[in-house]
Order: C-alpha cells, then sequence, then structure tokens
C-alpha cells in the first residue's frame, strides 16, 4: 500500500514537472514572437524607401541607371508615398518572417539539443545553433514568399502600367494573382527564397551565437554575459 502510495505521488510530480516545462516554453515561444513583430515593424519603416529604389533598380534597369535618378524620380512622379509603395505587405513580410523565424528558432534549437542530447539549448555549440536556424528560415519562407511578391508588384506598379500611375493596394494585387494565376502565384519564386533564406540565417544566427560564446568567460555559461 505504502509503495503504491509513493509511485502515486511520483507521478503526480513527474505530470506537474511536465506540465511547468510546458508552460515554460509557451511562454518563450510568445516572448520570441513579439519581439519579431517589434524587430518587423522597425526594419520596415526604417528602410522601406531604399527598397523601393533597389526593386526599380533590378526591375527596370535601363529606365534607372542609378540610385540617386531612380529616388528622385520616384519621388519626383508619386512622393513620399511612392516611396512607401507596398508597406503594408512589407510590414506583412518582415513581421511574418521575423516573428515566425524567432518562433521557429526557440523550437528548432530545442529539436536540435534533443538530437544532440543535450539537455540545454544553452550547451549546443554555435555550429549547432545555426543549424536551428536554417531550420527555422524554411518555416519563415513560407510566409515570406507571398507577402514579399506583392510588395515587388506593388513597387513597379506605375512602371508596369506604362507610366499611369494606378490606384491599387495590396488587396487588388492579391485578388488579381489568385484570379490569374491561381493560389501557386502567390509562390513564383519560392525556391530562390529558400536558397536565399537558409544560408543566410546559417550565418545571422551562427554569428550571434558564436559572438556570445567568444565572449562568455572562461568556465561560464554565455547565459551569464554581462553578469
Amino acid at each position: 500500500m505504502a509503495v503504491e502510495k509513493s509511485a502515486e505521488i511520483e507521478l503526480i510530480t513527474t505530470n506537474a514537472r511536465f506540465s511547468r516545462a510546458g508552460l515554460r516554453h509557451l511562454v518563450d515561444g510568445v516572448i520570441d514572437f513579439v519581439a519579431g513583430i517589434a524587430a518587423g515593424v522597425a526594419c520596415v519603416y526604417s528602410g522601406q524607401p531604399l527598397d523601393t529604389v533597389k526593386v526599380k533598380m533590378q526591375t527596370f534597369p535601363k529606365l534607372y541607371t542609378g540610385m540617386k535618378m531612380c529616388l528622385a524620380e520616384t519621388f519626383r512622379q508619386d512622393g513620399v508615398r511612392g516611396l512607401y509603395a507596398g508597406s503594408v505587405p512589407a510590414l506583412a513580410a518582415n513581421v511574418a518572417e521575423n516573428s515566425v523565424v524567432f518562433l521557429a528558432y526557440g523550437f528548432c534549437q530545442k529539436f536540435v539539443a534533443l538530437m544532440s542530447r543535450k539537455e540545454r539549448v544553452a550547451d549546443l555549440h554555435p555550429v549547432e545553433s545555426a543549424c536551428a536556424g536554417s531550420l527555422a528560415a524554411v518555416f519563415a519562407t513560407m510566409v515570406l514568399c507571398p507577402t514579399e511578391l506583392i510588395k515587388c508588384r506593388l513597387q513597379s506598379v506605375r512602371e508596369t502600367s506604362g507610366g499611369a500611375c494606378r490606384d491599387i493596394g495590396a488587396y487588388s494585387i492579391t485578388r488579381e494573382i489568385l484570379c490569374k494565376e491561381g493560389f501557386r502565384g502567390l509562390f513564383h519564386g519560392l525556391l530562390p527564397t529558400v536558397a536565399r533564406e537558409v544560408p543566410g540565417y546559417f550565418f545571422f544566427f551562427g554569428s550571434y551565437e558564436l559572438s556570445r560564446y567568444l565572449m562568455a568567460q572562461p568556465g561560464r555559461s554565455k547565459e551569464h554575459i554581462g553578469e
């Protein structure tokens, strides 16, 4: 009887421990998700004008031969609004990419730690963390590709319409793509996007974790940097 009682108490304790661990993982995921949203908003509004110039120069190299010319011509034709063309899908793309990649990165680190038989994520080698970043990038491209496609279409809408400034938004572009090309049309350029993001995030997270690894004091974990 005493043995059964002891086993029951041990089972309850184990279940409670797993419940707390699951809740902790959920809270960590929410924190990563919110951090990704904040990063995406800051990234879009600080860099959107130059991103517009980049897309125009890549799409119409004969029309725009230099950055200054493209910037001045876009401002002259469309004003500040023209420089921020595609901001809504760009914001959706960046928020989605950053929130998904940071959320997925945390879980991918746990997966890599499980596969490498390490008890804590903090024990991962920088290369292992870099691999987790590459894995997280695959999930990010699923939300990045459609929104980035719509952004680029909006940024080049005046040039593709023969110089006339069409009053068109993200919803209209999306509907047009779905009507003409179907759902697959939203994923044009998926493979190049994956080929760009996977190695990109490998070095992004790899260099970040390597910096923390090198900055950690001898005999102490990188989690204690700054203490």
